[in-house]
C-alpha cells in the first residue's frame, strides 16, 4: 500500500488535542473522555515533548494506586515519542506501530507538529484500500474493463 500519512491527515483534518506537562493526569483523562480520543500530545511552547495515553493512565496510575488529581502529566507521559512524517506510508506506519507497541504516532514535518495518527486511522485506510481493490477485481471479472 502506497498511501501516505499526508493523505490520511488531509482526510481526517489537522486537529491536534494536546495537554501541558504540568496539567494533572485527571485533567488529561477528562479531556480524552470529552474528545473521545485515547491519547493527547504533550506540548511545551509549540514543541512536542511527549504523549500521554489511556494506557499510561492504566499502567502508571491505577495499577500503582496513585491519584490522578495529584499526579502531573510529566510524571507518567511517554517522553521522546516515536514520530513519523507526512511522507511515511501506511505500511511503514503499521510496521512502526507494531514494532514499538504504540497506538498513536505524532506526525512531524521537520520540527513542526502537523498531526497525529492512530492505529484506527491506519486500519481504516487499509480497509478502504482493500475495498477499492475488491471493487476493481469484481468489475474486471464481470467484464467491466475493455479487453
Amino acid at each position: 500500500m502506497i498511501e501516505t500519512i499526508a493523505s490520511i491527515l488531509a482526510a481526517k483534518g489537522g486537529v491536534i488535542w494536546s495537554v501541558d506537562p504540568e496539567a494533572t493526569v485527571y485533567e488529561a483523562i477528562s479531556t480524552m473522555s470529552d474528545k473521545g480520543i485515547g491519547a493527547l500530545l504533550v506540548i511545551v511552547k509549540g514543541r512536542l515533548v511527549g504523549v500521554i495515553s489511556e494506557r499510561d493512565y492504566a499502567r502508571k496510575i491505577i495499577l500503582h494506586g496513585r491519584s490522578s488529581k495529584d499526579t502531573r502529566v510529566r510524571e507518567i507521559m511517554t517522553s521522546s515519542p516515536v514520530t513519523v512524517t507526512p511522507e511515511h506510508t501506511v505500511d511503514e506506519c503499521m510496521r512502526i506501530i507494531t514494532h514499538h507497541r504504540v497506538r498513536h504516532l505524532p506526525v512531524l514535518q521537520g520540527e513542526q507538529l502537523v498531526g497525529v495518527i492512530s492505529i484506527g486511522d491506519l486500519v481504516n485506510a487499509i480497509i478502504a484500500d482493500q475495498a477499492h481493490t475488491i471493487d476493481q477485481l469484481h468489475s474486471y471479472i464481470m467484464g467491466g474493463y475493455p479487453a
